[in-house]
């Protein structure tokens, strides 16, 4: 372990992330740190088998918020990432972290609330007046608080609209510090509104009296990237391989398979190269 390594061992061991010694495999091996929603939808447990029967790699998947995946990558503790909140990745790529920084699907968020719609935003396309609308209302609000990447999506509109929920009065705000079903099911409980990627609303099934009522607009488009890390900092036995897996997922083949992927008729995400919005 070089010195680097041994500061970016202790800087890890002090942020609370455990850095783990490497599993002996019989077959080739990685990581993938992955955003959970291309984990929970079902998106990846469907493709990554034929990327393992067409090369023989097999790949684990560590799944995350967008934030705790990219720490996880900076503590050496992955191959490469699958993740979906630009600033992060941007600044990841910028402090040297990642090497070449991919986008490979996307598909849209939207906002779920109650039949009842309290604050009267539903059909609007602007999640900027709709959050505007919801604090007015005081109407119960779930976020996730995880650092995910829809967690960052929703502070930014937030941001937009000039506000700051978690200081707000009345306990209208609900931050849970937990994952998208966790929150999908807080607010199916709550008959409160919340922010969510459309993969994992269209695979979740607790809805109970939830329904979208904000989708459509181009401010709620979620990309989602794939980023190959630096070599420096990561063990050289894991590159070829993670390589392997980055450019596999931007192939025609894999491609086809995102677009083919649905759910109960549906599809959930969009290959890269298909049309925005």
């Amino acid at each position: 372990m070089t010195a680097n390594h041994r500061l970016l061992a202790a800087s890890c061991l002090l942020s609370g992330v455990i850095i783990t010694a490497p599993l002996a495999e019989p077959v080739p091996a990685i990581v993938l740190g992955s955003t959970t929603s291309v984990q929970d939808s079902g998106l990846l447990p469907y493709l990554l088998p034929a990327f393992t029967r067409e090369t023989g790699i097999t790949v684990r998947v560590l799944a995350q918020g967008t934030g705790q995946a990219l720490s996880t990558a900076v503590c050496v503790d992955a191959d490469l990432v699958l993740v979906h909140d630009p600033d992060a990745e941007q600044a990841f790529m910028a402090a040297g972290h990642g090497v070449v920084r991919r986008e490979i699907a996307w598909n849209d968020f939207v906002v779920v609330g109650p039949g009842a719609d309290p604050a009267k935003i539903a059909g609007s396309r602007d999640p900027v007046a709709a959050f505007r609308a919801i604090s007015e209302a005081r109407a119960p609000f779930v976020s996730r608080g995880d650092k995910s990447g829809t967690d960052a999506k929703e502070k930014r509109i937030w941001l937009a609209a000039g506000m700051d929920p978690g200081h707000a009065q009345g306990g209208w705000y609900r931050d849970i510090g937990g994952g998208m079903g966790a929150a999908l099911n807080t607010a199916a409980a709550m008959n409160a509104y919340t922010l969510s990627d459309r993969g994992t609303w269209l695979s979740f099934a607790n809805k109970r009296d939830l329904r979208i009522v904000v989708e459509g607009g181009r401010g709620l488009i979620n990309r989602y990237d794939v980023i190959t890390l630096n070599p420096v900092e990561h063990q050289a036995a894991g590159q070829e391989p993670a390589q392997k897996l980055a450019d596999w997922l931007g192939s025609a083949e894999a491609q086809k398979l995102i677009g083919d992927y649905t759910v109960h008729g549906q599809r959930l995400f969009h290959p890269e190269a298909e049309p925005q919005p």
